[in-house]
């Protein structure tokens, strides 16, 4: 009876052990809510002090308080720490305040994160400056990256679409009014389409404009055919859609002028310099335009389609200098950009405020979309392997920079929300001339009654 008593006891442990092995690699939101939550608090807890003393994060205090404490307890004065907060548990980690002491700055709990996150036995820990003096901890318990599922609670709003998911747990909001455009780089099956696939279906249910120009036959944004406003399939559509652009964002330079002309004594608040200014009812829909293998634009093989490709790229280089005023922003995708795509090509990168780069084939092709704006990011764009497609780097002109990835969207899930979205779609005469043609939907075919077999001898 005691070997069977042992034998459960041992049985018993064994499989807590294997369960909790399972679920850590297999369901590891499940696994930090049961088990990896309670180990980091009391880590945290138990070794605030001590650990914070180690990272060389804590400061001599205040003289009156050395005094009170000699006077008191007659112990040795210690160093103290930063003032903690009150911890937060959340599905994936913990966030946690700290008020930092005289002489302190949010960099140097910065440096100390790698420090951190082994002491506190969590995934990664990530610094947030807060206010003056007030730094926010947030410790994730697991890579929420490797299985992407975003928030409950999502930022979004007009021109606001949460497209991916950060490695703090966070959305990545795609602001089309604080970054009006963006190049998007990536190789072949590196997730670049699914970023692209999310973003338009986010865009699909807002009152939005959608252009896109497709040169690979419009095999990436044909299928979003009914919620686009115009399509352009090969380089001579191009040609003839950008200029139609152009002179809509000046139609609605002329709209702003028109506005700005009123009489003297008018309120401030009436007087505007874009569309976001003008009354409701005048103003005109914001227009999207996505650009996908922007690089077949450029490329040309006779002297005639040279003097076309400086056309069209003169009238991209307009629009991404001109066009946030009108309301007209730009979603430039490829999976190579630079000086050798010819003239034109880096003035055009230099408009693009926002940068996410994807896994590259070579350093060259992350240093085109991130070195100008946050050189130690090319390294984190390299290391990006083939298996985790839809990871990326994205980065701004600020110099900060994160990594984030995609949730995965089918095709097929992402062309019916754009169909049952095409009644949202503004009007737009301008562009009705390059709106896309949409095949009515087939009639399903009815199962037969009964299935046929073959007749065998």
């Amino acid at each position: 009876m005691t070997d069977l008593v042992t034998l459960a006891e041992v049985g018993g442990s064994l499989a807590a052990i294997g369960g909790a092995a399972y679920a850590r690699h297999a369901h590891p939101a499940a696994y930090w809510s049961t088990v990896g939550l309670p180990l980091s608090v009391a880590r945290l807890l138990t070794s605030y002090s001590s650990t914070m003393e180690a990272c060389g994060l804590t400061v001599q205090p205040a003289r009156w308080r050395a005094l009170a404490v000699r006077a008191t307890t007659r112990r040795e004065v210690r160093p103290v720490p930063p003032r903690r907060g009150i911890i937060r548990p959340t599905t994936t980690g913990l966030r946690m305040r700290l008020r930092l002491a005289a002489g302190q700055e949010p960099a140097d709990v910065a440096a100390s994160a790698e420090r951190l996150r082994h002491a506190w036995g969590v995934h990664a820990v990530h610094v947030r400056d807060i206010k003056p003096g007030v730094v926010e901890l947030r410790l994730v318990g697991f890579d929420v990256l490797r299985k992407v599922r975003m928030p409950r609670r999502l930022d979004a709003g007009p021109l606001r679409v949460p497209v991916a998911l950060r490695e703090d747990a966070t959305a990545f909001v795609r602001d089309y009014r604080a970054v009006p455009h963006e190049l998007v780089l990536g190789a072949t099956l590196s997730g670049k389409s699914m970023y692209l696939r999310n973003l338009l279906t986010g865009l699909a249910a807002q009152p939005v404009v959608l252009v896109g120009i497709d040169c690979k036959r419009g095999v990436e944004l044909a299928p979003f055919a009914p919620r686009l406003s115009a399509l352009a399939t090969d380089s001579d559509q191009a040609a003839e859609l950008l200029p139609a652009l152009v002179r809509e964002m000046e139609d609605r330079y002329d709209l702003i002028k028109t506005r700005q002309g009123i009489a003297p004594g008018t309120p401030e608040e009436l007087i505007t310099s874009d569309i976001w200014g003008l009354p409701q009812d005048e103003r005109p829909a914001p227009i999207v335009l996505f650009i996908d293998e922007v690089a077949e634009l450029f490329l040309v093989a006779t002297r005639k389609e040279e003097e076309r490709r400086d056309e069209m790229v003169t009238h991209l280089i307009r629009l991404a200098q001109l066009g946030r005023a009108a309301g007209i922003y730009l979603e430039v995708c490829g999976q190579r950009f630079g000086a050798e795509l010819g003239k034109g090509a880096t003035m055009l990168r230099a408009q693009l405020t926002g940068r996410v780069c994807h896994r590259v084939n070579d350093e060259a092709s992350a240093k085109m979309a991130l070195g100008d704006i946050a050189p130690e990011a090319v390294l984190a764009a390299c290391a990006i392997a083939p298996e985790l497609p839809g990871l990326a780097v994205v980065g701004d002109t600020s110099g900060g920079w994160s990594r984030i990835r995609t949730p995965y969207l089918s095709l097929a899930d992402a062309a019916t929300t754009c169909r049952a979205t095409a009644h949202l779609a503004p009007d737009a005469p301008a562009l009705d001339p390059f709106r896309p043609y949409v095949p009515p939907l087939s009639a399903e075919t009815p199962e037969p009654v009964a299935t046929a077999r073959p007749v065998t001898e």
